[in-house]
């Protein structure tokens, strides 16, 4: 499952809503997850979330 969807995902649950429907409910609405298993199109956002982390990470010098 794309953990890192799942944390932005549990950052933003709206009070009073149950946050494993609501983050379980979104991933499914867009595709990332069908039930409990993971899509390709999943994996694939995972993927591009890591090599978007490592571009990043090397754009940051640290300080002297």
């Amino acid at each position: 499952m794309p953990k890192f969807l799942e944390e932005k995902l549990r950052e933003n649950v709206p009070k009073g809503v149950n946050a494993d429907r609501y983050v379980y409910g979104a991933m499914n609405n867009m595709g990332a997850m069908r039930g409990n298993k993971e899509t390709q199109k999943g994996r694939n956002m995972a993927k591009k979330h890591a090599k978007n982390l490592v571009s990043m990470s090397s754009m940051i010098r640290p300080r002297p």
